[in-house]
């Protein structure tokens, strides 16, 4: 008799949450989910864009294995045909269910979410979802614009509503279906914002006066950053608003008063996002499933907010790959609550200043990866094992680790006896980027994979990032590491924005 289990993704979310120690942000609902979980301060994805890092984390096979690094192939039948964390969870007893963006849609999912292999029923998506880019933004002049910033008045909007909105109410009118049927559930709900564009309801900026935000720490681009690791953000150039600025390419930076905004609307639609999670939460109370039910929160990969000159994810930095992990597991990371007691009520961010401390934090290294192997432990289910060296005709293995082992020692003394033992367990991220040159290029963010000449590999360590940026052969999917076109190394310790390229400065030779 294994336990429920509500995974929430984000899209696009960085840590910027009170609980990972945000001094401005109101994300009351996510801090008091944070207080009854354990917290991984140091988790990553695997690629930071939507499509290659879901179907990594969802296959739990690493982008080199899926062979998905843009959107245009689906892996079973590109590379293998892989099982998913929800497949493994459908063909163990669990009614599998899909809501708003998890999958990411088109061909990377097969143009059905990977139904129904996955799924039990066919996945929902909000009715509105397809105005995401329209003409939905009133500009000061009074007409109609599709802005990167985009504050709105909801009753304005198609069908009176925002698809976050309706993920939502789609959300808990499963939970009541599942609450009647007695079945056990897996069910994912995927969140759109903070991604772009930057549309919310208006009233969130209320929270945020503009003299409160401030610019990134490091808004310029570093002078030893080689030029293939820099993503020059094309998708937001061409947003109307950032369209009339007529930035140069690739490196002329925004505004700074339009940074300010841009930084104002993301945390804005992130207490959005925050009040649509503290509503999901709540309804999971309502119904009487928070003490049977496991919750793990998470993005698919993080945002940059000007850091480095660089604005949306497309890198291999901290900015654009650390993500937000968390794990309430009810009787594990929290005592059990009796019947009727409330866990999760809802928060309202306009009258909550939240400062919960999360139940347990870990500072070690984990990632994406891991989650189909931790969520299968963590329900009682037989964890997948570990892939081989080539797993293309391998249906149910998984590239990551499960992270359980950390959960108790979360508050343990982060030392060591043996230094051997410590370095050879001592955990890695890995992610990954590809880029068409060497060069920014109008494609350097998205590049189609017949047009990926350079793979950068990257490595985080508790203590430090390191990057190589090596030929890649997309016709075989190889890499050549003896050809190498660039390198970073970033000390995190006395560099943790990660501004100061030691590569080449041979005293730091690893």
């Amino acid at each position: 008799d294994g336990m429920n289990v509500l995974l929430v993704v984000v899209d696009d979310l960085r840590p910027v949450l009170g609980c990972y120690g945000d001094k401005l942000v109101r994300s009351p609902n996510i801090d008091q989910l944070a207080a009854h979980s354990v917290v991984f301060s140091n988790a990553y994805a695997q690629q930071a864009v939507c499509a290659p890092s879901r179907v990594s984390f969802l296959t739990g096979r690493r982008p080199d294995t899926t062979r998905l690094y843009d959107f245009y192939s689906y892996w079973r039948v590109h590379a293998g045909n892989y099982s998913t964390m929800p497949q493994y969870f459908k063909e163990n007893g669990y009614v599998t269910l899909s809501v708003g963006k998890v999958f990411h849609p088109g061909v990377s999912s097969n143009y059905s979410d990977d139904y129904p292999y996955s799924w039990s029923i066919p996945p929902f998506h909000p009715s509105t979802e397809k105005y995401e880019n329209n003409k939905t933004c009133r500009g000061k002049d009074g007409k109609l614009y599709a802005n990167l910033v985009c504050p709105v008045n909801v009753t304005e909007m198609p069908s009176g509503t925002l698809p976050d909105i309706q993920s939502t109410e789609e959300a808990i009118r499963l939970l009541n279906a599942m609450k009647t049927n007695k079945q056990k559930f897996f069910l994912a709900v995927g969140y759109h914002k903070p991604h772009i564009p930057l549309r919310y309801p208006q009233e969130f900026l209320k929270l945020y006066p503009l003299e409160n935000i401030t610019l990134a720490p490091d808004p310029w681009v570093p002078e030893k950053l080689p030029s293939v690791a820099y993503n020059p953000w094309t998708d937001i150039r061409q947003r109307d608003d950032v369209e009339a600025l007529n930035v140069s390419f690739p490196y002329g930076p925004l505004p700074d008063d339009f940074q300010r905004q841009i930084r104002q609307s993301y945390y804005a639609a992130v207490s959005y996002l925050d009040t649509q999670v503290g509503l999901l939460l709540n309804a999971l109370d309502d119904v009487g499933l928070s003490n049977s039910t496991i919750v793990v929160f998470t993005a698919d990969h993080g945002w940059s907010l000007g850091e480095h000159g660089e604005w949306a994810k497309y890198s291999n930095f901290d900015v654009a790959t650390r993500v937000p992990l968390m794990f309430y597991v009810p009787g594990m990371t929290t005592s059990s609550v009796s019947q009727g007691e409330r866990v999760f009520p809802y928060l309202d961010p306009f009258s909550h200043i939240l400062g919960l401390v999360p139940q347990g934090r870990s500072k070690k290294v984990v990632e994406l990866v891991s989650l189909f192997s931790t969520l299968a432990e963590l329900a009682g289910l037989q964890v997948p094992p570990v892939c081989p060296e080539t797993s293309f005709h391998v249906a149910v293995c998984t590239e990551g680790a499960s992270i359980v082992r950390y959960f108790n020692a979360a508050e343990e003394k982060e030392g060591c006896d043996d230094t051997y033992r410590c370095f050879i367990e001592e955990p890695v991220a890995l992610s990954q980027y590809p880029r068409p040159a060497d060069t920014p290029q109008w494609n350097s963010d998205k590049p189609k994979l017949k047009d990926i000449r350079i793979m950068g590999y990257s490595m985080r360590a508790i203590d430090y990032r390191y990057t190589l940026w090596v030929r890649f052969h997309p016709n075989n999917f190889s890499a050549d590491f003896e050809d190498v076109h660039a390198g970073e190394l970033y000390m995190v310790e006395t560099d943790p924005n990660q501004d100061y390229n030691i590569y080449n400065n041979t005293s730091h030779s690893y």
